[in-house]
């Protein structure tokens, strides 16, 4: 049974960490996207993943963990947890940030009493970061066994995600700064998991008002056909777009 330190008072003193499950939908060489989407007839379809760091010691050394560390007394959780993300990647690439939940378990680290608040960051699509040589971009379906509970707080994080998908635009944190439908389709596709119809998404997204068309088109394919329209979302911030919708643009 481990001894839990205590201060001149008698109460408890252990670590409080934050840690980011930083989410981008990628294609990426290195990882074979397994995506059961029939509709993404691609060589390497789009797939949601995260950003992890192989640990170099103790405890589960030499598995995967999240981007985390400790805070320190100065201070704020979102200020160590964009620190420790530093580390990892530019954190300029990010597109959003918010809190999800914290983590109490007092078995949850095996060397100390530890208390993990976590983060949900987004990256745009098509935004290539540089990461040390520990760190990599890995598919959620592919997700290799990883240090602490961090796989459960992915799990998480990506079901906060889509659950948002439903009733926010927070899409605009995952696509690029303009996207024709098709484009835009495919983020949905990956993030959410399932078969998303390009019709119904353009339908339910400008009924409520999240997308403006920028003016431009795409260039005629060589099979000829009428050129793509091009759309950015008309806010980058956070916005609840139908508190009661559940979003199944299928």
């Amino acid at each position: 049974m481990r001894t839990q330190p205590r201060d001149s008072n008698g109460v408890a003193v252990y670590r409080h960490e934050a840690l980011a499950v930083v989410l981008q939908v990628r294609t990426h060489p290195d990882d074979q996207c397994e995506n059961p989407i029939s509709a993404l007839n691609t060589p390497r379809p789009p797939c949601l993943q995260v950003l992890v760091a192989r640990r170099s010691h103790p405890p589960f050394q030499g598995m995967y963990a999240l981007p985390s560390g400790p805070l320190e007394p100065e201070e704020t959780l979102g200020a160590s947890a964009f620190r420790h993300l530093s580390q990892k990647m530019d954190i300029g690439a990010l597109s959003y940030m918010e809190q999800i939940g914290t983590r109490s378990d007092a078995r949850r680290d095996p060397s100390q009493r530890t208390v993990a608040t976590a983060y949900l960051g987004l990256v745009p699509a098509g935004i290539n970061t540089t990461l040390p040589a520990h760190a990599r971009w890995i598919s959620l379906n592919q997700l290799p066994e990883m240090a602490y509970d961090h796989a459960d707080i992915i799990g998480e994080g990506a079901d906060r995600l889509r659950a948002k998908l439903s009733y926010t635009n927070i899409a605009f944190a995952l696509a690029p700064p303009d996207f024709t439908i098709a484009e835009l389709t495919n983020i949905y596709r990956a993030a959410l998991g399932r078969e998303v119809s390009p019709t119904n998404l353009q339908r339910v997204l400008s009924r409520r008002g999240q997308l403006i068309p920028t003016g431009q088109q795409e260039r005629p394919g060589s099979k000829g056909g009428r050129p793509a329209r091009r759309y950015r979302f008309t806010k980058q911030t956070l916005q609840v777009t139908d508190p009661f919708a559940i979003l199944r643009p299928s």
